[in-house]
């Protein structure tokens, strides 16, 4: 999962994709979706995208600034999002949309503000063909 936050100009000003806190290995802690014990998942250690996004920053806040998230937010990312000053959110899918924590989030949206809708793209695949940007075109990539 990825977030992109990028200001009123559609200039990125944070990226961020879920993983693991900074110092935590990821060949430590786990990243199994089910399990005997729940701290044997990925979900008491994971820090979803929008977080990192957030965090990893590099204007000196993102107040009024829009976020595009490939799923959307959960609710701890939501509250995330509000205290920012995030404006917009444009998600990708919502296939959580029914669950508890995604309804919660959609009304903190709505109490604070925070507009949010659908992207829909004008298509469903982008090809990048590498042999068209290489310099050398008798050299083909592997």
């Amino acid at each position: 999962v990825g977030a992109c936050i990028v200001n009123s100009e559609n200039k990125i000003v944070g990226i961020g994709y879920n993983g693991m806190p900074n110092g935590c290995s990821d060949d430590v802690l786990p990243w199994a979706r089910t399990a005997a014990h729940r701290l044997d998942t990925k979900y008491p250690y994971v820090c979803h995208a929008e977080l990192n996004a957030i965090m990893n920053k590099n204007s000196a806040d993102v107040k009024g600034c829009s976020m595009y998230v490939a799923l959307f937010p959960c609710n701890e990312c939501a509250k995330l999002i509000i205290q920012a000053g995030i404006k917009e959110v444009i998600f990708m899918s919502d296939k959580y949309h029914d669950t508890i924590e995604m309804t919660a989030a959609r009304r903190m949206f709505d109490l604070a503000g925070i507009m949010y809708r659908e992207f829909k793209p004008k298509c469903n695949k982008i090809i990048i063909d590498f042999d068209s940007i290489n310099s050398r075109p008798s050299q083909k990539l592997l």
